[in-house]
């Protein structure tokens, strides 16, 4: 993976950085697979010149694979970052102050093979996903490590709030 993709606030590190698994690429090279072998099919029994579909089938799988080869993902010190596109390039930052919640899921096939998708949930957009990779428990402890420990609590003095709780009750009171 390289870095040029992303840039650096001060002191931020890399905390974690990975790619979705190959294996993600498996429809598109099934459905490029299908179109070389019906093309195949269709020059031998229909006319020659129809072997040239197969071409839109070798491309359909080119295109599979790239797309998930040019997809990077990467968790720093102060942000999550996702990196994806064959052609065109789009990258998004999320700061860690805006990560709502995360949840992972895996199939059947993730749970045997240990992969799985991670979701980040952002607030005021679009979530991000991190489809395919290795172990999404352990990004998801990262990322809820890092939003905790970025995490300012709650405003105020316990004095202060134990005031507001009173002030509530009095009113509670007075509406009784």
């Amino acid at each position: 993976m390289s870095d040029d993709w992303w840039f650096r606030y001060g002191d931020e590190n890399v905390v974690w950085a990975g790619q979705p698994r190959l294996s993600a690429a498996l429809k598109g090279v099934g459905v490029g697979a299908t179109v070389c072998v019906l093309a195949a099919a269709a020059a031998v029994f229909v006319d020659s010149r129809a072997g040239l579909g197969g071409v839109l089938g070798v491309v359909a799988m080119a295109w599979a694979i790239l797309r998930e080869r040019r997809t990077e993902y990467l968790l720093t010190t102060r942000a999550v970052w996702l990196k994806r596109g064959v052609v065109g390039r789009t990258v998004r930052r999320v700061g860690l102050q805006k990560v709502q919640n995360t949840a992972y899921s895996r199939s059947v096939t993730g749970s045997m093979f240990g992969y799985g998708t991670l979701t980040v949930e952002v607030a005021g957009g679009r979530d991000l996903r991190f489809r395919r990779i290795d172990d999404p428990e352990s990004l998801q402890a990262a990322i809820v490590g890092r939003v905790d420990a970025t995490d300012e609590g709650v405003p105020g003095s316990t004095a202060q709030w134990r005031s507001v709780l009173d002030a509530v009750r009095e009113i509670r009171t007075a509406v009784e």
